[in-house]
């Protein structure tokens, strides 16, 4: 019987790392086909002949972007398969965000991923809250990292005296991002008004 429950617990821990993240590739380049019009869970393939080295490399994150577009003053810079089709089936993406002071990324989750969090400038608040509501969070500072789990809401915000610039990291292809705010104000159609006075206790 012991020797049984080792056997099992030793299945799961290997095959824990592919059931939490994308699942792995079954050839060696499968450049994602953006002009595809098949749909598929993911991008289908280019055709080896057509692969080039550019689908492998890409520049989205080399410039700074304005902070001052929105009430947030918050930029996100995606490199995701769909603007680098190099990462299809690869299980991996990155984004790049630029808060000015005082900036912040507002609670989201990415229901598709865990997310890495490496500042490369300022000082960031992260945080994310748990199913029974705890908050975790941590001032992260140049060079240092935080990892936000699976599905769960968070938020960066900047509380340096100087810009802020921090990579996302994640274990998808496509993250996807729920912002609940958007989810319930901003919906197509409208959430129903007795939905959110009831939520809110206004009614």
């Amino acid at each position: 019987m012991m020797l049984r429950a080792l056997l099992v617990a030793a299945a799961l821990a290997v095959a824990a790392p592919r059931m939490l993240s994308d699942p792995l590739p079954l050839q060696d380049l499968y450049v994602a086909n953006l002009k595809a019009a098949t749909a598929v869970n993911g991008f289908p393939c280019k055709a080896l002949s057509t692969v080039a080295d550019d689908d492998f490399f890409s520049n989205t994150m080399v410039t700074a972007p304005r902070t001052d577009t929105n009430p947030f003053s918050v930029n996100s810079t995606h490199a995701t398969v769909s603007v680098f089709p190099g990462l299809n089936t690869l299980g991996l993406s990155i984004t790049r965000i630029d808060l000015a002071p005082g900036g912040l990324n507002p609670p989201h989750s990415h229901p598709r991923g865990s997310e890495l969090v490496l500042v490369l400038k300022g000082e960031v608040m992260v945080g994310f809250t748990s199913a029974d509501n705890r908050l975790y969070s941590k001032v992260v500072k140049k060079n240092e990292l935080y990892v936000v789990p699976h599905g769960l809401q968070h938020f960066q915000l900047s509380v340096g005296k100087g810009d802020a610039v921090f990579m996302a990291m994640f274990d998808a292809q496509s993250p996807g991002l729920v912002t609940p705010t958007l989810g319930l104000f901003a919906s197509k159609p409208a959430m129903p008004m007795e939905v959110l006075t009831k939520t809110f206790l206004m009614g």
